[in-house]
């Protein structure tokens, strides 16, 4: 099965091609417990595509801040074929690039009716069970949808799984904390509507995907940014436990992009009712009632944060006591994480790197510079400690599964993507490795990757990179090993040295260097600064 995988050799493109025209798709409609669907033929030959289906009610009056209710069943066949809503959110059309699922021509409208999943699958039958991959956008907390066009899910489905992509709700509508939220709650909690969002995907998995040719016991979690730090959180929630067995978190862990405890229900709680005090809404029901999109704009999402029960602690101390929720992971993060930001002051000098020793590591100023030390202007430039801080993050959540018992690969995207002419060379950016997990190379780039789709997907270099990669995910989510046929050997993080990390690059994959031991120590004693002292962790 791995062959497929390895180079799109031109003749085992067109055998590839033909068998799955020969292979009938899902023409009937498909059962659902709501009622029947109906799928389109997708872009690819022997693929069909669900786009709009309900998984939860809309969540609009009485219902705005609540997780998700039951959807109300329907009579008939419901044609799939068009994007739900997208959920309320800020569009950017002027921005490079824009925001990926408000401003293209076929986006659909923006609502606070937005609960809708989309399925991309190969199979002939519901008796298929393919392996099934969910994958949960970024977007800082704040944007996304399940439509970006840089997600459709043509090509990994072809590789024999099951896509799902979905919406959740995105700013404060979708992770809003209030008192008498909490109060109305029975669990005393409130916040992280966005996790009970794709907790209510992860149910609808469970009652319907078989009949899309879906394995609901083979299901792998993946996302990006606040995507991956979403899935960082899921392991701790305990609505999730058993209701999918991977994960991959791409650049983002529990803690966010960096390190830090997480934040409780009760400092969101007064973040949100100073903000509603500002608006003239000094109750839930005043809330309510406001346009959501004016909620959206006037106050500010609170992220992921320990709400008492969707996430009931933080989930460095579940971390710390081996109580994860029991799934394989496969993680990592980019070279240059921090390079979007590389234009935001003054340019680094020696002097100036070591003169903000103290405010860039505080107490830690000398370990800093002895992990960083300001001995060029090449060595200070080329430091991303950003990158860095991330990718010892997503070390941690392998480690950990590991310790527990589960199968975890860690990752370290270098590859620099092509780039047109006069723009900006962001290098192997924060979400610069999608269109390579995702197999779309010319697919439009979602912020902030400043690449090229049109000179990616022409190149052989970078075709080849994308064929492993989304082999190593598929492989990953069909067996729990990355590991296939005619792919680099990826070593299990139990089997590589603390310094070492797999290099995911055009230029060569495989075993390479992570950070040095001072680095590495410098992001240890910063975690027991900042989470496991304050927490009561130890070490």
């Amino acid at each position: 099965m791995a062959t497929r995988f390895s180079l799109r050799l031109a003749a085992a493109g067109i055998a590839l091609a033909a068998a799955s025209a020969a292979h009938a798709q899902l023409e009937e409609p498909v059962a659902t417990e709501n009622g029947l669907v109906q799928g389109v033929p997708g872009k690819l030959p022997g693929i069909t595509v669900f786009k709009g289906i309900p998984f939860g009610a809309p969540p609009v009056g009485e219902l705005r801040w609540k997780a998700p209710q039951p959807v109300e069943n329907w009579e008939g066949v419901r044609k799939a074929d068009s994007w739900g809503n997208v959920c309320v959110q800020g569009a950017a059309p002027e921005r490079q690039p824009v925001n990926s699922a408000t401003d293209w021509p076929d986006s659909p409208p923006m609502s606070e009716d937005c609960l809708y999943l989309n399925v991309w699958t190969p199979a002939r039958s519901g008796t298929d069970k393919l392996p099934v991959m969910v994958w949960i956008y970024g977007g800082a907390y704040n944007e996304g949808g399940g439509n970006a066009p840089f997600s459709e899910g043509d090509n990994l489905a072809s590789k024999d799984v099951v896509m799902v992509t979905f919406n959740y709700r995105v700013g404060s509508l979708g992770f809003f904390s209030h008192p008498e939220l909490t109060a109305e709650s029975e669990h005393g909690a409130s916040g992280n509507q966005a996790i009970s969002d794709t907790v209510a995907v992860l149910e609808w998995i469970q009652a319907n995907i078989a009949n899309f040719g879906g394995d609901p016991d083979r299901v792998t979690l993946f996302g990006e940014s606040a995507g991956a730090a979403m899935i960082g959180g899921l392991l701790g929630t305990p609505g999730a436990r058993g209701k999918f067995q991977r994960g991959i978190p791409e650049s983002g862990g529990w803690m966010g992009l960096a390190t830090a405890q997480m934040v409780s229900r009760e400092s969101a709680e007064q973040r949100t009712v100073a903000a509603a005090k500002e608006l003239g809404a000094e109750s839930l029901a005043e809330l309510r009632a406001l346009p959501a999109e004016e909620i959206y704009a006037k106050i500010r999402g609170q992220g992921m944060i320990v709400d008492g029960w969707v996430i009931p602690e933080d989930i460095s101390i579940a971390r710390a006591e081996g109580r994860l929720n029991p799934v394989d992971i496969l993680t990592g993060s980019n070279a240059n994480e921090g390079s979007f930001a590389s234009g935001f002051g003054p340019p680094v000098t020696v002097e100036s790197w070591a003169a903000g020793a103290q405010q860039r590591w505080r107490d830690l100023a000398d370990q800093g510079l002895a992990a960083y030390p300001a001995i060029s202007e090449e060595a200070v430039k080329s430091y991303d400690t950003f990158a860095d801080g991330m990718t010892w993050l997503h070390r941690q959540m392998a480690e950990s599964l590991a310790r527990q018992g589960q199968r975890a690969y860690h990752y370290r995207f270098t590859h620099v993507p092509p780039y047109a002419p006069g723009a900006p060379d962001l290098g192997s950016s924060h979400t610069a490795e999608i269109p390579y997990v995702m197999d779309n190379l010319a697919a439009p780039r979602t912020f902030p990757d400043r690449s090229s789709p049109e000179l990616a997907a022409a190149s052989a270099a970078d075709q080849a990179l994308a064929d492993q990669m989304s082999a190593y995910w598929v492989n990953f989510a069909t067996t729990g090993n990355p590991n296939g046929e005619g792919l680099p050997e990826w070593p299990a993080i139990t089997e590589v040295g603390p310094n070492e990390v797999m290099i995911l690059d055009a230029d060569g994959s495989g075993r390479g260097a992570w950070l040095t031991p001072e680095q590495v120590g410098l992001y240890d004693a910063i975690y027991a600064r900042d989470v496991a002292g304050p927490l009561g962790l130890g070490n």
